[in-house]
């Protein structure tokens, strides 16, 4: 590890830990038997938290403001197009074998005639865009999701996820060709691209009382979704600062939940 890198995850580690002794539960907030780690839990948030808005949202919102929306658009194609192998091998483990045919399909069809990813025809042909990932497999395995996880950087999770991720990372085609500097680069302008795309949901969030307590449940309920692939969906938590954004036309990606830091393309628990 580069001396560098070596003090910026020292530095992140100490903060970690001097937030962790001082987080409290709001008062009036009543436990809860999923999230046994609550404490814990919060003070990883506060450091996601305080990272994101030092460090992510500027760097997207800079981002957003220099790229044209065309481009921007394209360049998410790519990014989902080079993971989505990943959705197709977990679509196979899960014995979903039309879909895992269905999804190479699109793949290649994007890859091909899409140029590398960056257009979609395949949506245009009736190939919808699916996601799975591993903690979704696990999940389908039979295996119980465990208490509730906010990780550091990559936001909420849960003890079966939280594992699931190294999965869909050593599957993942970006960390799998090119240097490494390449990969990295991926990587980072894929971080940007998710959070530049979750800009929409800044403003409906000003509002809410426990965004902690909000976003546990919002992300619990869209996994639920996500692993019964839709057909059982649970409204989330009224809250009446949630309108459509007014500020912006662009609109956050259909299972976005609010950043915390928000995490990267695989995402993924409740269920």
């Amino acid at each position: 590890m580069y001396p560098f890198r070596r003090r910026a995850f020292s530095a992140a580690l100490l903060s970690w830990i001097m937030l962790s002794g001082c987080t409290t539960i709001p008062a009036g907030s009543a436990p809860d038997p999923g999230d046994p780690w609550e404490r814990v839990n919060r003070s990883v948030y506060r450091f996601n938290d305080g990272l994101d808005r030092a460090v992510a949202k500027p760097v997207a919102k800079a981002y957003r403001k220099v790229t044209p929306r065309p481009i921007r658009t394209g360049v998410s194609n790519f990014l989902d197009n080079i993971i989505y192998p990943v959705t197709a091998v977990n679509a196979a483990l899960q014995g979903k074998f039309r879909q895992a045919g269905r999804d190479t399909g699109r793949f290649l069809l994007n890859t091909v005639v899409g140029v590398g990813g960056i257009l979609d025809p395949a949506t245009d042909v009736g190939l919808r865009r699916n996601d799975e990932d591993f903690g979704q497999t696990l999940a389908v395995w039979g295996v119980p999701a465990g208490p509730y996880l906010m990780l550091p950087i990559l936001g909420p999770s849960n003890v079966r996820d939280a594992p699931a991720k190294i999965v869909d990372k050593l599957m993942d085609p970006k960390n799998l060709v090119g240097t490494s500097d390449a990969r990295v680069a991926a990587n980072i302008l894929s971080v940007i691209d998710t959070r530049a795309q979750l800009l929409v949901l800044e403003k409906p969030m000003e509002n809410v009382f426990d965004r902690y307590a909000f976003l546990r449940n919002v992300w619990r309920q869209r996994r639920l979704s996500q692993i019964q692939d839709g057909q059982v969906i649970e409204e989330p938590p009224e809250d009446p600062s949630f309108d459509a954004p007014t500020d912006d036309t662009d609109t956050a990606p259909a299972d976005a939940v609010p950043p915390a830091i928000p995490p990267p393309a695989s995402g993924s628990t409740s269920g």
